[in-house]
């Protein structure tokens, strides 16, 4: 089938999300428990970049795809599953925004600064607050897990466009050698 595809743009951002995305989840679980050290201060100031940088991505995807609109879904898909699949990107959208604004939020509550790759330091969103640095945490992991049902959700759909449906909804977001 050779449905629409999205631009390459859309594709390179999408999987360079992915991965990164991916990268600072992984991350995320393994700086958590670790003893204060020199390594976990550095491993928490690489995750730092990574969820700026993340951030800052997100917004050039969504300018791009403001700019340029998605393929249509399947004309076959009932409402709902239009529905369910515009509340999903949505969902990740939001998150993907959320996200990396908590993490920072936290970081300023907590009184860690976030100094992008060492050189730009960030302003502080917030005042030092521990109580509120915590709850900045609980909400930054928390969205994370969400964060992470959600993909597993849009992976789990792209599977069954992909070997239930058959419709080509997969192939468009594959870079072209993989199609």
């Amino acid at each position: 089938m050779n449905a629409p595809r999205y631009t390459t743009t859309a594709i390179a951002l999408h999987w360079l999300m992915a991965l990164l995305l991916t990268a600072l989840f992984g991350v995320g679980l393994y700086m958590h428990d670790l003893p204060v050290s020199p390594w976990k201060l550095k491993i928490y100031s690489w995750h730092k970049w990574a969820g700026v940088s993340a951030f800052l991505l997100v917004l050039a995807r969504m300018a791009w795809r403001r700019a340029h609109r998605p393929p249509a879904l399947p004309r076959n898909m009932t409402n709902a599953l239009r529905l369910a699949a515009h509340a999903g990107h949505g969902l990740l959208y939001l998150l993907m925004i959320a996200i990396p604004l908590t993490g920072w939020l936290m970081s300023s509550a907590k009184g860690f600064p976030t100094v992008y790759f060492g050189v730009l330091p960030l302003p502080d969103l917030v005042d030092k607050n521990k109580g509120l640095g915590e709850l900045l945490q609980q909400v930054h992991q928390l969205l994370n897990f969400l964060l992470a049902a959600v993909v597993a959700a849009h992976v789990g759909a792209a599977a069954k466009h992909h070997l239930v449906d058959k419709d080509g909804v997969l192939l468009r977001m594959l870079p072209s050698r993989s199609r």
